[in-house]
């Protein structure tokens, strides 16, 4: 009898084991499950943030030709590969990009940042990023929004296209004919080809600002404009997205008051931008990982090359070797206008060497 009380009492011993161990089986079961839903949904959600312009579909070919790119060696850095292909090279060769800050006030969010009409949008910020082959070099070239030049014939979404302007100002061409237009117009007074299109606007900048934890930028001087309700005095300041938006549209009470002030502060905060992400180790806090990833792709217009969260990572691998110390800002060489002195124009030949060493 005892032997069988203790072969029962095994018997329970060994179902309560099973037991336990079928709920821990399922318990993980349903964590791997729940975590591979909720990374999907992440993908999907992030992937889903990014509006695009298919910019290349509505210029055509007349166009100024592309850098020739090459990709790198075999064995160097690529892109993660699946089980059944291999790793396929990253893209090292050259490539010139336009990033636009829009000032667009559509959206509650845009318009409480940005005040004004809430119709219609102008690029507030213009720069052509030049990415040397090797991708370890950046210039970053900045063009005064209130350049005079010959906006092109730009084609519209609606069909037809806009008509030449001689004498417009530059960021008149986002204006009347959106990112295709500024392209064009961008490519008709350099002669550089646009290989990407990358625009972000008012919001957007302001949480990216924040979900890196602020950015720290020194100013050289006072600053009190009341356009854009920005106080600092000069000296080391840590800004939030609120401030550091603020700050990038600073252009009264600095300097001379024009447009040129307010690039110089713009260059400021792009280096300090790059500084801070490099500084900030998001794989290792993945929910601030995706604060900065939700910020960027939720305010984010692109061409069609970079319209996917893959293209965009497998992008930004590209340019895991260039450091924050080796990105040039520039400024185009320009002179006061001869019909306005409140505008500006290119200042020639130096424009032209300028635009010639990215080519």
């Amino acid at each position: 009898m005892a032997g069988d009380n203790a072969n029962g009492d095994d018997g329970r011993r060994a179902g309560r084991r099973s037991t336990v161990l079928k709920a821990a089986g399922l318990t993980l079961a349903g964590t791997l499950v729940l975590g591979i839903a909720a990374a999907g949904w992440a993908y999907w959600h992030l992937n889903s943030n990014i509006k695009s312009v298919d910019i290349n579909s509505a210029l055509g070919d007349d166009r100024p030709p592309r850098a020739v790119t090459t990709p790198t060696p075999s064995g160097t850095a690529s892109a993660p590969a699946s089980p059944s292909t291999s790793p396929s090279p990253l893209p090292s060769g050259s490539l010139n990009i336009l990033v636009l800050g829009s000032d667009s006030r559509s959206g509650k969010e845009n318009q409480a940042l940005g005040g004004g009409s809430s119709t219609g949008a102008r690029s507030d910020t213009a720069m052509v990023v030049h990415l040397d082959a090797g991708r370890t070099k950046a210039t970053v070239v900045s063009i005064p929004r209130d350049t005079l030049v010959t906006r092109p014939s730009c084609p519209l979404p609606s069909g037809g296209s806009t008509a030449v302007a001689y004498g417009a100002m530059f960021n008149s061409a986002y204006s009347v004919g959106g990112a295709v237009c500024a392209v064009k117009t961008v490519e008709s007074i350099t002669n550089v080809r646009m290989d990407h299109y990358i625009e972000i606007d008012f919001s957007g900048f302001a949480k990216l600002v924040d979900a890196l934890g602020g950015v720290t930028v020194t100013t050289d001087e006072d600053i009190d404009d009341q356009d854009s309700h920005l106080r600092l005095d000069a000296g080391t300041h840590e800004l939030d997205g609120t401030q550091a938006l603020a700050l990038a549209r600073t252009r009264h009470g600095i300097g001379d008051g024009s447009d040129l002030g307010r690039i110089g502060l713009q260059q400021k905060l792009v280096k300090a931008l790059l500084e801070q992400i490099a500084s900030t180790d998001l794989l290792s806090h993945p929910t601030q990982l995706y604060d900065v990833a939700d910020a960027v792709t939720g305010s984010l217009t692109t061409d069609t090359g970079l319209d996917s969260l893959t293209e965009l990572m497998r992008f930004g691998e590209s340019l895991k070797g260039l450091p924050a110390d080796r990105t040039t800002t520039v400024t185009m060489p320009v002179v006061q206008a001869p019909s306005d002195r409140n505008r500006v124009v290119a200042e020639e030949p130096e424009a032209s060497a300028l635009w010639e060493s990215l080519r």
